[in-house]
């Protein structure tokens, strides 16, 4: 993705939350920081809280109006903490932070990124000048996230549609590549191993399955399974030499 992204916080009450975005703002790569109309003082919780965000909180551009603010965007993102889904009610209409990054991908151009302030989010007109919308699914009983929790959300989904090949992230986890026929070794050895050591016939079917469902959860790579096969063959050379003393001994 080559979109340069804002941030706009629209009327921003707390200070804190203010600088808490600056920095989520510089761990995700944006570029530029608007402020429309700030009721936040922006003093020295703000200061404390943007960490290394400080030179863009320093450097955030004000704006009196929200219109003002987004005239240079070729794309306004705004977000909502109600959606209407499927319904007909095309104001508050909208797509997850998973569907907004896979939307920002392949884009060029300028995006701003709105987020409406603490007490009551964005207003019908500030919603209506809206490209598009980005609502975050929560609990119905209390759908409303801190400014800067939501922030973090939509912003860290727009990073990482940037997908691993970007060298400008950090490296996601690594990719576990899944293993089946070493899985399936395993589980036979393991039944082996059960009936030499006497486990009851009646419960080695059972207890195959339970492992065969830890592992399932579990998704170990091949060389984890290869750990867990070298287990096994240490238990029988065990029993090996057990059988081999106990014959010399008759």
């Amino acid at each position: 993705m080559s979109a340069r992204i804002d941030v706009v916080l629209v009327r921003p009450k707390e200070d804190g939350n203010v600088g808490a975005v600056a920095r989520l703002a510089r761990n995700f790569g944006v570029e530029r920081l608007v402020l429309v109309a700030p009721r936040a003082r922006l003093g020295s919780v703000a200061r404390r809280r943007s960490m290394a965000g400080l030179d863009l909180l320093k450097s955030a551009v004000r704006a009196p109006t929200f219109s003002q603010a987004v005239v240079e965007a070729d794309l306004v993102v705004g977000t909502t903490d109600l959606s209407t889904g499927r319904s007909q009610a095309y104001l508050r209409r909208s797509v997850s932070p998973e569907r907004l990054g896979e939307l920002l991908r392949p884009l060029a151009g300028r995006v701003a990124l709105v987020f409406g302030p603490e007490d009551n989010g964005l207003s019908r007109e500030e919603l209506a000048r809206c490209d598009l919308l980005v609502h975050i699914p929560a609990r119905r009983e209390y759908p409303t996230l801190n400014l800067s929790h939501a922030a973090g959300i939509v912003l860290y989904a727009v990073h990482r549609a940037h997908g691993p090949e970007n060298p400008e992230t950090t490296p996601a986890p690594e990719v576990l590549e899944l293993n089946g026929p070493e899985k399936e070794l395993f589980l036979e050895r393991l039944g082996v191993l059960l009936a030499r050591t006497g486990y009851p016939a009646h419960k080695r079917r059972g207890l195959i399955l339970l492992f065969r469902r830890v592992l399932g959860r579990a998704t170990p790579t091949e060389a984890e399974h290869r750990m867990l096969l070298g287990l096994l063959k240490s238990v029988e050379r065990a029993l090996d030499r057990g059988g081999s003393r106990g014959r010399r001994k008759q």
